[in-house]
């Protein structure tokens, strides 16, 4: 065999691991790219672009996330019912208190790519606003996310 062949991972022989984060205190948009690369797998020297090789992530304190600047009453979320007139706008602020976790769930799937596999990678985020969550048959590592900038 040739030392410089290419080698893709195969989906039965990838080993997925459980991971913790306390969302308290982070940014959104930098927690959310990091979850993203954790969920997909990039951060493995196995990766593959168009198998699944990332791991789990539970969130805990998704009511804890913070924005910057004047993101708290700027920043809208749409959805739409697919009738004329069901566009529906709702604010950061309002989000955060009706469902956290909406917002951190949004901010992540927005940073995963728009192909087939996505919806199999997403299913691998568990987002939970207070810090109980029920995975502790998994055994979850507690993870420090780094959050890159440096004062």
């Amino acid at each position: 065999m040739n030392s410089n062949a290419t080698v893709s991972a195969k989906a039965q022989d990838i080993e997925r691991k459980w991971y913790v984060v306390d969302a308290e205190g982070q940014i959104l948009g930098r927690l959310a790219t990091q979850i993203a690369t954790i969920l997909r797998g990039k951060d493995k020297t196995c990766f593959t672009p168009h198998v699944d090789c990332g791991d789990y992530v539970i969130v805990v304190n998704a009511d804890k996330v913070k924005l910057t600047g004047k993101k708290l009453d700027q920043k809208t979320y749409v959805t739409h019912s697919g009738y004329f007139g069901g566009r529906k706008e709702t604010t950061y602020r309002k989000m955060m208190q009706t469902k956290p976790e909406l917002v951190v769930e949004h901010a992540v799937k927005g940073m995963l790519p728009k192909n087939k596999l996505a919806s199999q990678v997403f299913s691998k985020l568990k987002v939970y606003a207070g810090p109980e969550h029920p995975h502790e048959a998994q055994q979850p590592e507690k993870l420090e996310l780094t959050t890159g900038r440096t004062k």
